[in-house]
């Protein structure tokens, strides 16, 4: 197929860089498009019958194999119970944004504005994404004083409004992401994003360890890997398909399904990880493994995560995040000045 084929634009706005591989890319569409019919059928049968969308192991094994775009909106804000928070206060979003906005988050969340997605045409000066993209950021720092605006909402939320194409459900969205899913990430500490990168090390450890002692050995250490991973949720990571449908299932099963994307990812790249014999190398293999074909294929690669990392329960992610936070605490108290 010529490269003329497929537009220099992806369907959500975001340019394709000269170095973007069509072959790969018309081998991975050939195949997914069949998917997504399929996947597209069933869940219109599914929702055309009436039923609201609950909890149930139909509807997580439907989430795991891809909410169809169309419906994303709706089964997010089902799925992950943000619908309930938002019956509980219906008009909050436009009582906020009628409210005088203070000066010093206006500014902060202005000049990210620019930053987010500068390769998306909707993010553009003439477009009107920023403008929306602020509301919803303005909002959320109004409506949650102790997270306020920390860097990497404006990544969530401007993903959440390509994929909504809607301010107010991208508010509740972000607000049962940052309040319910994700445990303390976007405080002024970030101290559960800290913890979860200790938890992520000793998933590591017991998964991989040969992995795990190779990065200690060449001094990177996983927080300069992985950051970015945590707070963006993948977004500006990973292909922006793949992000999706990780969103799909994080929305259903909780961050326990990001520890999942990065222990498959690292084993799946063993042999690359543990080719590096220094650190350059090595941050450039961690970088270029988010990008190549296997992440790109989403389908399958969502099917790896479920497989590749094992038994993964949210009793062993909740008794290490209680381990590395009271380590956290004993060695803040320790670092306190006397």
């Amino acid at each position: 197929m010529a490269r003329s084929t497929f537009s220099a634009v992806d369907e959500y706005g975001f340019e394709r860089h000269e170095d973007f591989d069509y072959a790969s890319y018309e081998d991975f569409m050939s195949v997914y498009l069949k998917v997504l019919a399929s996947r597209a059928q069933k869940w219109a049968a599914m929702l055309g019958e009436g039923k609201s969308v609950k909890r149930t192991n139909t509807i997580k094994r439907y989430v795991r194999k891809g909410i169809p775009g169309e419906h994303r909106p709706s089964v997010w804000l089902a799925i992950s119970e943000a619908d309930k928070m938002r019956e509980q206060a219906p008009d909050l979003y436009h009582k906020i944004l009628d409210t005088p906005f203070e000066k010093e988050l206006v500014e902060i969340i202005k000049t990210d504005l620019p930053r987010t997605f500068p390769d998306n045409i909707y993010f553009t000066k003439e477009a009107n994404h920023q403008t929306h993209l602020f509301n919803v950021l303005i909002a959320y720092a109004h409506n949650n004083r102790v997270v306020g605006y920390c860097q990497g909402l404006n990544y969530i939320a401007g993903l959440l409004l390509l994929a909504t194409k809607s301010e107010e459900t991208s508010f509740w969205l972000l607000k049962v992401l940052v309040e319910k899913i994700l445990p303390d990430y976007y405080t002024k500490t970030m101290d559960g994003l800290i913890v979860d990168i200790e938890v992520l090390s000793e998933l590591v450890k017991s998964k991989a360890p040969d992995v795990h002692q190779h990065v200690i050995n060449l001094g990177l250490p996983w927080a300069v890997i992985t950051t970015k991973w945590f707070v963006c949720l993948f977004a500006e990571v990973l292909p922006i398909e793949t992000v999706l449908r990780i969103w799909d299932c994080l929305f259903y099963e909780g961050s326990k399904i990001l520890f999942r994307v990065c222990i498959t990812l690292i084993k799946t790249n063993r042999e690359a990880i543990m080719a590096c014999n220094d650190f350059t190398s090595l941050a450039e293999c961690f970088k270029a493994i988010v990008k190549n074909a296997s992440a790109l294929h989403c389908h399958e690669f969502m099917q790896s995560i479920f497989k590749v990392p094992g038994t993964l329960s949210n009793a062993t992610i909740i008794k290490l995040r209680a381990r590395f936070a009271r380590q956290r605490r004993e060695q803040q108290q320790k670092d306190k000045p006397r």
